[in-house]
């Protein structure tokens, strides 16, 4: 039974909510997060909080599962309740949800946990909240890939339908022509390629152009024919050296390359920005889509939604990412195990818990 540790995103949201929800469908998940703040989702559901017990110390309990208890370790104070309430992130809440992710982190870099699965957090709740390394928050994926100085994470989106990832993230797109290198798309191209490989998906891999039209011939931009083409033949040299076997298309116009991924003629498409990959996804899987993160020396999957702030502490959150998203980090998990990447076991951590 895989190990995942669950950042339950911020206290003010639905990711409480659907990280409970989670860690019942799902055996072997702990949830790092607040206690009361889990305690309080249950009570929205009608679950008895008695069924959310901490553990003192981050352990798995998986013999002494009964099959609706969730555990939770809390490695953070108790946030008040005025810091937990719904729709109202303040600044204990930006601090805490920030401490969550880098504990859940470091469990599984430590050998605690076998994946990390990350619910949804506030970027602006944790830049404000005065936490250390907090302000230059913008997203899972850039901190966690500064956290482990890992240089080639690459965020990308799966469903069972449709699988895209990203050149640029988090950027204003005034700003993104500057940032298309051939470095940036070769890199993005590789470990995408690796990542459908590793899930064993059929067809090519799509590289999206960044200009309407893949440019026309320059008419409309010539990132296609200066930067794309040579970035495509660096990914192409470098996933024949690891002998990975995918095919690489590209540069294909955007509209074109998502409409035929829909379809099942490609396997993924890589988009040179944020929204020209977000977009179809949301509109193809949305409730279901699963933020991952490539390149990243963990495994890291997440919901592909943010805090829905409108519906926390209502009861009816969507549950359904997070259990794709803990799906996904079981299946990448046994992926690695099965080819040999795992290394060697990892030792359970010695457990200790009480009723809260």
């Amino acid at each position: 039974m895989s190990r995942l540790a669950v950042s339950i995103g911020c206290p003010c949201g639905v990711g409480p909510e659907v990280s409970l929800l989670g860690a019942l469908a799902v055996p072997g998940t702990l949830l790092v997060g607040d206690v009361a703040a889990v305690k309080a989702a249950a009570r929205v559901r009608g679950i008895a909080a008695a069924k959310v017990v901490r553990v003192l110390e981050p352990a798995f309990l998986g013999e002494e599962r009964d099959g609706d208890t969730v555990f939770v370790w809390q490695p953070t104070e108790t946030l008040a309740a005025a810091d937990r309430t719904p729709g109202q992130p303040g600044r204990a809440a930006g601090a805490a949800q920030l401490a969550w992710i880098d504990a859940a982190m470091d469990l599984v870099r430590d050998g605690g946990a076998d994946a990390l699965v990350t619910g949804p957090v506030s970027k602006d709740a944790i830049a404000r909240s005065g936490a250390r390394g907090a302000k230059k928050f913008r997203g899972h994926t850039e901190h966690l890939a500064a956290r482990r100085g890992a240089s080639e994470v690459t965020m990308a989106f799966w469903t069972e339908r449709l699988t895209t990832s990203l050149v640029t993230t988090h950027l204003a797109l005034k700003d993104v022509p500057a940032a298309i290198t051939k470095e940036e798309v070769a890199r993005a191209t590789y470990w995408t390629a690796r990542f459908v490989h590793q899930l064993g998906a059929k067809g090519a891999l799509a590289v999206a152009a960044l200009n309407p039209h893949a440019g026309e011939g320059g008419l409309l931009g010539d990132e296609e024919r200066r930067v794309l083409a040579p970035a495509l033949r660096i990914a192409r040299k470098r996933l024949a050296d690891d002998g990975v076997d995918v095919t690489i298309t590209g540069p294909v116009p955007a509209e074109t390359a998502f409409r035929l991924a829909a379809s099942g003629h490609f396997a993924a498409v890589v988009a040179m920005y944020h929204d020209q990959a977000t977009i179809p996804m949301k509109i193809l899987g949305f409730g279901e889509a699963v933020n991952v993160s490539l390149g990243l020396p963990i495994i890291r999957t997440s919901v592909d939604h943010g805090t829905a702030y409108d519906r926390a502490g209502k009861g009816t959150a969507d549950a359904r990412g997070m259990i794709e998203a803990l799906g996904l980090a079981v299946r990448l998990g046994a992926v690695s195990v099965s080819g040999g990447a795992a290394g060697t076991a990892r030792k359970r951590a010695t457990s200790k818990r009480s009723r809260t």
